[in-house]
């Protein structure tokens, strides 16, 4: 992939933006007056392109994303809570947080940051979605501080520091988002990639958006308080050697869509190249799945490609399938992870589900072996934590 460009003028800045690992055209977006990288007065508020140095959204202020707006190395993007920040059309226009920058948004349950479409009728896909972009662990490259690069945008991501610091996310919903770049080039609501667990990411909703809800490229990072409602594609998805900890987590199914979680040990479309070799294995804890009927859905979850994953405390209602186990061999072991304890449930509860788990890993197992406590499962209790800050 080559590196994206990024040209900043001066009194009319002119941001050319080339994402050539997406294949999409050159943005052109013209800003006038003041600062194009602070533009936190009344007569202001478009905001886009690099910032060459912090950058504050404030309380009870509406900014206007007209273009990819780049968090660089050693700068830091700050929004206080009740800002609100639409976005033009495109999958070019979306919010990237780079290797040593930072974001610092911390909403409140009564006064939440909120990411949304401009359009006066917006639908999903209208704008690409928010970007972290850290140094922690993926298993896409061959180790140390070696790092691949983002689906959109062809940013650096991943190497060594399991601790790393991409900021805060707190109180803040996304709506309408996933725009798609091309075929194999596509926003979602929250992308993480190689993201730490030095990152803090608590009460955060994906809300009618056009490809995945959250996704974890790798990292370490734990999430907390997560609500996908609407996605069309998967929920939570997660892939290159992911490892953090999901805890209160719920999904909800309505128009077309994919999978409630889609985990994978590896990118397949790049390899499991890591040194020693790693998988993917979250914990997940407190977790509810709601789908439109056992007779209109096909899995909750599927794992693949090795990936490993504990669940604990879950509820599933309303598919064909709860669980979907996919193997292709030696090189994508996921049965071999129920067979020495590192994936498999504690307490569960299916309503309106056909089979509890389907088993294509070539591994004998059955659900002795993967579930304990079916029936016991009660789910992320959504009504306590879902309240002033989230959409229905």
């Amino acid at each position: 992939m080559k590196t994206s460009k990024f040209l900043l003028g001066f009194a009319m800045a002119i941001i050319l933006i080339g994402c050539a690992a997406d294949d999409t055209a050159d943005v052109i977006i013209n800003q006038e007056g003041g600062n194009p990288t602070n533009p936190t007065t009344p007569d202001n508020t478009q905001i886009g392109g690099t910032l060459s140095e912090d950058l504050t959204l404030e309380t009870g202020t509406e900014y206007r994303l007209t273009s990819a707006l780049i968090v660089p190395d050693g700068f830091t993007l700050t929004i206080n809570p009740g800002a609100v920040i639409r976005a033009t059309a495109g999958a070019d226009v979306y919010v990237a947080i780079m290797q040593g920058g930072k974001i610092m948004a911390e909403g409140t349950s009564t006064n939440p940051i909120v990411f949304t479409s401009d359009s006066t009728t917006p639908n999903a896909g209208d704008w690409g979605g928010l970007i972290i972009l850290g140094k922690a662990p993926i298993n896409s490259v061959s180790g140390g501080d070696a790092t691949s690069t983002s689906e959109i945008g062809g940013l650096p991501y991943g190497g060594s520091a399991t601790d790393d610091n991409s900021g805060i996310l707190k109180y803040l919903r996304i709506e309408y988002s996933g725009g798609a770049a091309d075929a194999s080039s596509e926003n979602n609501g929250f992308s993480f990639y190689g993201v730490g667990s030095g990152t803090t990411i608590e009460y955060i909703q994906a809300f009618e958006g056009k490809d995945d809800g959250v996704e974890f490229f790798g990292g370490t990072v734990n999430a907390s308080f997560v609500s996908v409602i609407g996605a069309q594609d998967d929920s939570i998805d997660w892939t290159e050697g992911f490892t953090g900890t999901l805890t209160n987590v719920y999904v909800e199914h309505r128009q077309a869509h994919d999978k409630g979680i889609e985990g994978d040990g590896f990118n397949t479309d790049i390899g499991n190249n890591s040194n020693p070799l790693f998988w993917s294995a979250p914990s997940i804890n407190n977790l509810t799945i709601n789908g439109n009927g056992s007779s209109n859905e096909n899995e909750a979850i599927r794992l693949r490609a090795g990936s490993r994953a504990l669940f604990t405390n879950v509820l599933i209602s309303g598919f064909a399938e709860a669980f979907d186990l996919d193997s292709d061999g030696a090189d994508s072991p996921t049965g071999q992870g129920v067979l020495d304890d590192e994936t498999g449930v504690m307490d569960i509860t299916f309503e309106d589900v056909t089979v509890n788990l389907k088993n294509d890993t070539g591994d004998t197992f059955g659900e002795a072996e993967f579930f304990t406590g079916i029936g016991s499962g009660t789910g992320a209790d959504y009504a306590s934590w879902n309240s002033g800050w989230t959409r229905n």
